[in-house]
Parts: structure tokens; sequence; C-alpha cells
């Protein structure tokens, strides 16, 4: 039984016995449950929620404009140096096209793109992979989730209260030992992605490593969807009460999404 599955077993397990309890009999630490949402100001909350609605619409808005929408739209009354903060507790990435004239440097790519001009038509071919803010109605954690790119399906996913490089990579060693290795693995340039122990795992398993160009828009458009379709459909309708509530509704959604939530790119059927 993997770590995560594991931490699954402990959300369901009976009442009757304590949190430290399952933990000693399932032999992983309390502290790796990650289910404590962080806390912010009661001002700052309201921003971030303010902020990831906006963003998901607009991800070219970077901090300036935010700021100004935030003030001049809703009427707020806030600086940028408190946005830009926001901006990287939240892990937003402002994306944008960039002009065909224009020519990086190629030692801004940690690793390359793979998937231009590529015929995705097999599972496991490519999975992506990202981490996104998830608002609460005390809080806020995050969440990271790999997609098979060819069924659209959610392969694993995870919450936590900090966006750290093992947890990333505990979600994809487990996802490896249930549905195999993907040919090429997909990601934007974050810290988590481009770490020692990330890539030391991609390579582990031999996967081909694919990375986003900075302030791409399309390259990591799947998981980014489905980031959409989960908290428009899910969250906002219904702020999460904690992370074990959290934990439930997302569980919730992936099940309606993996099985009866039809999928236009792929024919109108479930993945």
């Amino acid at each position: 039984m993997s770590t995560i599955q594991k931490r699954q077993k402990v959300v369901k397990s009976h009442p009757g016995l304590s949190l430290k309890q399952q933990c000693k009999l399932l032999e992983i630490h309390r502290s790796g449950l990650y289910y404590k949402p962080k806390g912010e100001s009661l001002l700052n909350l309201k921003l971030m929620k303010e902020i990831d609605r906006y963003f998901l619409e607009h991800p070219y808005y970077g901090v300036e404009r935010m700021t100004d929408y935030l003030n001049l739209d809703l009427g707020y009354r806030v600086n940028v140096k408190r946005i830009r903060r926001l901006y990287k507790l939240m892990g937003l990435q402002t994306i944008y096209s960039k002009p065909k004239t224009t020519i990086r440097d190629k030692t801004n790519y940690i690793y390359p793109y793979l998937l231009k001009n590529i015929k995705i038509d097999q599972p496991n071919q490519v999975w992506q992979t990202d981490i996104t803010y998830i608002p609460m109605f005390r809080g806020f954690m995050y969440m990271a989730a790999i997609i098979d790119v060819h069924s659209r399906k959610i392969l694993n996913w995870s919450v936590s209260n900090s966006m750290s490089a093992e947890w990333c990579t505990e979600l994809l060693n487990d996802t490896v030992e249930q549905y195999g290795t993907p040919k090429i693995h997909n990601s934007d340039q974050g810290s988590q992605y481009t770490s020692d122990l990330y890539i030391a795992a991609l390579k582990k398993h031999q996967i081909q490593i694919s990375m986003d160009g900075k302030g791409r828009a399309l390259d990591n458009i799947y998981i980014e969807r489905f980031w959409k379709s989960l908290k428009y459909e899910k969250i906002y309708l219904n702020p999460p009460n904690g992370g074990l509530d959290l934990y439930q509704k997302v569980k919730e959604y992936i099940e309606f999404y993996n099985t009866k939530r039809r999928h236009t790119e792929i024919g109108k059927v479930p993945p």
C-alpha cells in the first residue's frame, strides 16, 4: 500500500480510533497527513479568493493589473507589494502568448517542451501535472494532480498545506506504482518539478522530461482546464470547511469527473 493510499485510509477509518492511533497502525507520521489548512489574515483570504476567481478567467493578469482590478473594480485599497506576495503564496505565474518574432535564450529552459506537433493517441503516452491553490471556508490549501492527456483521466491527486518537492515526488511515485510509466511527463518550471529530487524520480523511471516555456499559455492546458472545472463546479459552490472536508469534496468530484462528466475534446464521453 502506497503512502498516499495509507493517508486516504486514515480519512475513512473508524472514528473510535484517534488520529495518532490510526497513523501508528498504518506506519505513517501524523504530520504527513497534510490536512490542516494554512491561515492568513481575513483581508488576505478575501483577496486570494478574488484573485483566484479572476485569474482563472484572465491568466495573463500580472500583479500590477490585478492590483488595479482589486482597487478600481472591487473597491479594495491594497498595494502592489501585498498582491505580489499573495501571487507567490498562491503559486500563480502569469501566462501570455509570446510573439513569434521573439527568440528565447535556450538556457532559460530547464528541459525542452516536447509536446509540440506530436500526436497523442494512447494512454500513458503523456502525463501532465500541476499544483493549484484551493480556497476554503477558513484558510486555504494546495492540490496537486496528474492527468493522462489522451484519456483526460485524473490518475492521481493529493492535497497539502505546503508545496514541497517531497510531496510532489511522492505523488509521482505513487502514480507510477498504480499505472506504470508514461513516455513523457510534462510540467511547468516550478521549483518542485525542477528539484533534484523530482528530476531524479523521473530519470529513475526512464520518463522523458518535458517542461512548459515560461509564459506559454497553452503548454499545460489539459490540467489547467481540470482546475477550472473543479473550482467552478465544486469548490466555489460550497467552500470546504477544513482539510478532511476538502479531501472528501475533491474525491467526490474526481469520481464524477472520471466516470460521468462528458468531455467535449474526446467525443463527449467520460474518460
